[in-house]
């Protein structure tokens, strides 16, 4: 991107360039103009519609399996091409190490949702925990499901992740099976437009499933329904205008907002400045001050430490700041870039004057700092500065004013106590990380303070050398926080999909509940066909399917040689003069010995599709068996999972998940478990 590119916006199943200029966009290391970008003549109505109407059923005809096996070949496809995105990032101000973060760390969230379809069913919907029994009988039971939205995921992002930004959330509504419209900040979205290009052109994900709009988007909201979900990350301020919009209310929309926090770091008391996690402590301050260039959500704001380390602490930073060079990300050399623009150093000098009414600059807070290939006055950067804040229970600004840039305040405290409390001052963060040794200290920090942080971070020298630090959130954990971070979620694995999905509860026969979810239920039918299920391949089983087992009469002969081979001698099954005082009538079976008994009833030894044991979901024993009882066993197909083949050559196969109740002559169910077994599929027949 050598010259100015006018950005067109992807809507309606093509580019459309607009019509009018609305916002130019510099390079904010060296200042010139590179691109231009407008939403003025998009008709968003026309936009959500085509969502909602062409991608919307597209995704939805696709099961969790499919959908997760798409987003896969979408990460493949970018990784290929990822490094072509690393000098346009260049242009954000942001070094190499950031643009890793934003780049391939996006693309990351995109395997690690594609590997979590294996959570869900090969199904286009989700059957959520355990039937709830409705009636005495049993013939009347309810169950959750979860589907597809029909409606659009407009995905409003802030300008300093213009690819993570992206990548995190589609990856989430695509698995679920919703559309996106994403609205990348008018500041960065020449990076994101750079990326949409290589993925519509892929063709890998169905006409209408993304559409991309840049600009400031203004009007984007005043069109969404209820069936619609909308996410917005970037300031607390515009996330609660935005959130109380007629539209959002009237409707009843879902919104999700990650806004900016006040995060804080806690020194605890145990560490000393002569401590390797002393050392820990700084280089995670010194990093989260200067990654982006302070240009983070999740970045350190509060440094809480000590009143009687406060000068050690003091002068250890100031020691590791000094070292960061600044200048453009070009040269290897630059460790800190530039801030994304001229208006956002301003904003960001307008913070710490604030904060300076009551604190005091210890370190930068000048003009007085090199930068290496690049020009101060033409670029936007800024040097990091180092705050103090010394009565910060009774100064409060530093809990309630962010400078969105590398500018941290250090703060005093006397007691853990008061540490906890001057973390809560933030009013809702979405990280906090305390540095300790001590797991009590550690355990009264988060039961005190977890109620104000989306994620918690315990770092010390035990998990520093793979910990991925205080700002990096993750895929399979909730990234979001209360309060004043904005209350919501993102991600977090299975959890992060159940937004985009609707949680409707389902009432019936268990026969019709288990035919409707393709799960077996308690009180269902269930048939025995005349070929044992050990002899069919996966595709012919059916579930509800049932082996009923000849029986067996359990003998004192059985206990004992049970005690023998496992070497479980426990007293009630092996000292009948020892059952005073238990609950235990006379000499009892092993359950383990029940459920082996049991699969040696219900197991056909002949060599067939069944290729294997996969273990045991789930047992129970319900009842005691005492010799001279008799036990038989009902064998159901309760679920079937696909497996995809990893390989060419690997045999086509999926689990099976069998019910197996074994009961007594009284036709109570003495024991309750679930077995999985990996049973050929019938192309490998």
């Amino acid at each position: 991107m050598t010259k100015l590119v006018k950005q067109a916006n992807y809507i309606l199943g093509k580019w459309i360039k607009p019509k009018k200029e609305d916002l130019l966009q510099i390079d904010a290391v060296h200042g010139n103009i590179i691109s231009s970008c407008s939403s003025i003549d998009v008709d968003f109505k026309a936009v959500l519609k085509f969502g909602r109407e062409k991608g919307g059923p597209a995704l939805r005809k696709m099961t969790f399996h499919e959908r997760g096996r798409m987003i896969k070949a979408l990460a493949l496809h970018l990784h290929g091409m990822r490094k072509k995105y690393y000098p346009i990032s260049y242009m954000t101000g942001a070094t190499r190490s950031d643009s890793w973060v934003d780049i391939e760390g996006g693309i990351g969230n995109l395997f690690a949702y594609a590997s979590l379809r294996k959570k869900f069913p090969n199904e286009t919907f989700y059957t959520e925990g355990e039937a709830a029994p409705l009636s005495k009988g049993g013939s009347f039971i309810g169950h959750h499901v979860m589907v597809p939205r029909h409606g659009v995921a407009v995905h409003i992002n802030a300008f300093n992740f213009p690819i993570w930004g992206m990548l995190e959330k589609i990856a989430v509504n695509l698995l679920a099976g919703m559309p996106a419209v994403v609205k990348p900040s008018e500041v960065t979205s020449f990076l994101t437009y750079e990326m949409v290009q290589d993925i519509i052109k892929s063709k890998i994900l169905p006409e209408g499933a993304l559409q991309l709009v840049s600009g400031s988007g203004i009007g984007i909201l005043d069109h969404v329904q209820s069936q619609d979900v909308v996410t917005f990350t970037g300031s607390a301020s515009t996330g609660k205008k935005l959130k109380t919009l007629p539209s959002i209310i009237d409707n009843s929309v879902h919104f999700n907002m990650e806004a900016d926090s006040l995060n804080a770091i806690v020194l605890a008391p145990d560490v000393s400045p002569d401590s390797e996690n002393f050392k820990i402590f700084i280089k995670e301050v010194r990093k989260e001050m200067t990654v982006k260039a302070g240009q983070k959500c999740t970045a350190i704001r509060r440094i809480i430490v000590p009143e009687k380390y406060v000068e050690e602490v003091q002068k250890a930073l100031i020691a590791q700041l000094k070292k960061v060079t600044i200048g453009d990300p070009n040269d290897e050399t630059v460790r800190m870039g530039s801030l994304v623009s001229r208006k956002q150093v301003e904003e960001v000098q307008k913070s710490i004057d604030i904060l300076t009414q009551n604190s005091e600059v210890v370190y930068g807070g000048n003009n007085k700092y090199k930068v290496i290939g690049a020009d101060k006055k033409e670029g936007c950067f800024m040097q990091p500065t180092l705050l103090l804040n010394p009565k910060p229970l009774k100064h409060k600004e530093s809990h309630e004013v962010e400078a969105f840039g590398p500018v941290s305040t250090i703060m005093p405290y006397k007691r853990i106590s008061d540490a906890i409390k001057l973390s809560n001052l933030g009013k809702g963060s979405l990280v906090s990380t305390i540095v300790t040794g001590d797991p009590k200290t550690a355990k009264t920090y988060m039961v005190e303070s977890a109620a104000y942080h989306g994620r918690i971070l315990f770092l010390n020298e035990e998990s520093a050398k793979e910990s991925t630090g205080h700002g990096a959130p993750m895929p399979m954990l909730s990234h979001g926080g209360p309060g004043r971070a904005g209350g919501g979620e993102e991600m977090g694995g299975i959890r992060g999909v159940f937004h985009y999905l609707q949680r409707t509860a389902i009432q019936g026969h268990p026969t019709m509940i288990g035919k409707v979810t393709n799960q077996f239920q308690v009180g269902g039918a269930q048939p025995e066909k005349t070929v044992h299920v050990f002899r069919k391949h996966f595709e012919e089983l059916e579930v509800g399917e049932t082996v009923f087992t000849h029986k067996h009469t359990v003998s004192d002969a059985d206990i004992i040689n049970f005690a023998n081979v496992s070497g479980d001698n426990f007293y009630a099954h092996t000292d009948a003069t020892s059952l005073d005082g238990t609950i235990f009538e006379k000499r009892v079976a092993h359950g383990y010995f029940v459920l082996a008994k049991a699969a040696g009833l219900f197991v056909d030894p002949k060599k067939g599709p069944v290729l294997l044991n996969y273990g045991i979901d789930e047992c129970r024993f319900t009842k005691p068996v005492y010799p001279g009882m008799t036990i038989g066993v009902k064998l159901t197909v309760k679920e079937k999972i696909d497996q995809e083949k990893r390989e060419e050559g690997d045999i086509a196969k999926g689990i099976v998940k069998f019910l197996v109740d074994v009961y007594d002559e009284t036709g109570e169910t003495v024991a309750l478990a679930t077995i999985l077994t990996m049973v050929k599929k019938l192309e490998d027949k």
